[in-house]
Order: C-alpha cells, then sequence, then structure tokens
C-alpha cells in the first residue's frame, strides 16, 4: 500500500498459479478473481489490471483465448479495465493479474487491526484445494466441482464492501496458507490469540468426504509444518478435520475481525445483500490460534 496523499493510497499486487480445474475460461476467472482479491482484503476497490502468463508453445489458441476471455470478463464484472500485460513461453500454463486499486488510508483493513473481543466472519467456505485435488486425480464427481468453482469465481468485492461499511479494520484473505496460516498471520500483526470453534466453519459440500481420503494438495502439509507450532487443537479433533484447516484455498473469502458491538448489525446487513458470513470464532488476549471442537 502506497500512500499518494491524505486521503488516498494506492494497493497493488500479483497474483498467478497453475490451471486448478480443466475448462480453461472457469481457470482463467478464477485466477483474476483470486488475484483482486487482495485489494479487496485491505479495503481497496481495484480500478486497472494487467495480464501475467506464462503459455506452452504448443497449447491451442484457441484455449488461451479462454484462458483470457475468463480473466477478461471477470475483471469487467468488478468494474476493472484490464490494460495489456506480458507472457511467456512455459511448459505449463499459468496465468494472473497484476491488480491495482486506490484505498483511503484512514479505512484500509490489514491483518494488524484486529483488537480482543472482536468476532471473526468468514465469507467463503473452505475445501477448495482438496477438492480440486480430488479433482486431478480424477475422483471428484461434477457437483463437487461446480459448487467449488461458483465459489472460487466469486468476487469478494461485496464481502469488502461490507466490511468497510461496518468499520472494520482487521482483515486477510484466505489462500495459500490456508484458513489458519492466515490466521496466525493475523494474530501475529494484531498481537492477539485467535479461538476458532471447528464446529462452525462452514465446507463445501465435498471437502470432508475427500479429506477423509487424505487427497490434500501438498501445500496443506506445508502449512501444517510452517504454522503448527503456533496452533493449539481439541484433543476431539481428527487428522483430518486439523488438515482441513490447513488445506490451501485458492480464491478464498475474506476473515474478518468484526468489532463485538457491531456484529449483530453486520450480519443482519449481509443477510439482507445475500452474502454469505460464518462466525467461526473470536479474537482473544494472548498469542497463537487455538481450535475447539
Amino acid at each position: 500500500m502506497w500512500r499518494l496523499d491524505e486521503n488516498r493510497a494506492l494497493v497493488v499486487t500479483t497474483d498467478f498459479f497453475t490451471p486448478v480445474v480443466d475448462d480453461a475460461y472457469d481457470y482463467g476467472a478464477i485466477a483474476a478473481a483470486n488475484s483482486l482479491s487482495d485489494v479487496y482484503a485491505m479495503g481497496g476497490m481495484p480500478f486497472l489490471a494487467l495480464n501475467i502468463a506464462g503459455l506452452p508453445p504448443d497449447l491451442l489458441p484457441e484455449i488461451g483465448g479462454e484462458i483470457m476471455r475468463g480473466g477478461a470478463e471477470k475483471a469487467k464484472e468488478a468494474g476493472v479495465v484490464i490494460a495489456g500485460g506480458h507472457t511467456v513461453q512455459d511448459e505449463e500454463p499459468k496465468y494472473g493479474l497484476i491488480a491495482m486499486g486506490f484505498v483511503d488510508p484512514a479505512k484500509a483493513m490489514t491483518k494488524g487491526g484486529a483488537q480482543a473481543g472482536d468476532a471473526l466472519v468468514l465469507t467463503k467456505p473452505l475445501g477448495f484445494g482438496v477438492t480440486t485435488t480430488a479433482l486431478k486425480q480424477q475422483k471428484a464427481n461434477e457437483e463437487d466441482v461446480a459448487e467449488v468453482v461458483e465459489w472460487m469465481t466469486l468476487l469478494n468485492k461485496q464481502a469488502a464492501e461490507l466490511a468497510l461499511e461496518f468499520g472494520v479494520k482487521g482483515a486477510t484473505d484466505v489462500t495459500g496458507f490456508s484458513l489458519l496460516g492466515h490466521g496466525v498471520e493475523m494474530a501475529q500483526a494484531s498481537e492477539v490469540g485467535l479461538r476458532i470453534q471447528y464446529a462452525d466453519v462452514p465446507f463445501v459440500s465435498g471437502a470432508q468426504k475427500y479429506g477423509k481420503d487424505f487427497t490434500f494438495p501438498g501445500g496443506a502439509s506445508d502449512n501444517k509444518l510452517f504454522y503448527g507450532d503456533k496452533l493449539k487443537f481439541d484433543d476431539g479433533l481428527e487428522e483430518w478435520q486439523r488438515m482441513l484447516l490447513f488445506d490451501p484455498q485458492t480464491s478464498g473469502g475474506l476473515l474478518l475481525s468484526v468489532p463485538a458491538e457491531k456484529l449483530d448489525g453486520f450480519l443482519a446487513k449481509a443477510e439482507e445483500m445475500e452474502q454469505a458470513a460464518w462466525v467461526i470464532g473470536e479474537v482473544v488476549e494472548g498469542e497463537g490460534i487455538e481450535v475447539r471442537a
């Protein structure tokens, strides 16, 4: 975030990755939504983006075109202009955006804005990584994949606007480092602890089924290894349940720290807007994360 003057700061971010689904158009749309998410997570509104892609030289032109079309139409939905970009040759497709947005520095949301007593609210369910890995292993059914694609292509724009309306200061998007990884980052930046109620955490329909089969992406184990010493789990949680909280998310939702006195109004407005919002825990004094069954 780069302050331009007293009322404006520029948010600049980039993200790109290899395909997570088979459909080229959906892949492009997911990658664009994911790239824009960092701007929304800071309370910013994106306005300009650049394509960034690596494409195999033998990739059919129509497939590359569908990837770009998916990204362009998702950006248009967000009110963002894709003003160009750059491509290189690569062995496996990679696509994403460099995204830019404006934010009022006085209203910006950061990982360091959570305070003890706040409620933890999640705006998309979990289980994207374990489901798309099941897809790669040809274990996922079409309904589960369709559900995950619908969530991954959903912009975090409305969730961010709702958070700004209610003066939320603590926020992060839940992506590759998982709910627990990004939660640890928020706890550390805010110098607080987080208490998460596993029973209140939402999951997509196939997540628990694929979790029990341990079809987790490699990043889930990496997240557990890196963040595990900052966590405390109830004994009643099985290993696959714990791993679901380490599951890397592509284009996941926002994790918001909502002041307790504003929570009822926040949830009522979310329901009115048809914006998903689940209360999954609270911010407490201390450090690290405690996960209760």
